[in-house]
């Protein structure tokens, strides 16, 4: 894995170091962890607003799946 230098103001540096310091996990992993966690509510956002989007076509499709799916047998 190469690294690399990003220029941040130094409070932020801190902020990065002290709060990955909490966490036990080098600042690259804080980072990381946050860039995870901001990608993941993108998409549950875009998700979201695509569901909120889906149509009255999209909703008799669901309720024929759902109840097709429902009458299936439980598996032991």
């Amino acid at each position: 894995m190469s690294m690399t230098t990003i220029k941040v103001p130094t409070q932020l540096r801190d902020r990065i170091n002290r709060d990955a310091q909490e966490r036990g996990l080098p600042a690259a992993g804080l980072i990381e962890s946050l860039l995870d966690a901001y990608e993941r509510r993108r998409r549950m956002e875009l998700f979201g607003r695509a569901f909120r989007g889906a149509d009255a076509e999209y909703w008799d499709e669901f309720t024929s799946w759902d109840l097709t799916v429902g009458a299936l047998p439980d598996e032991a």
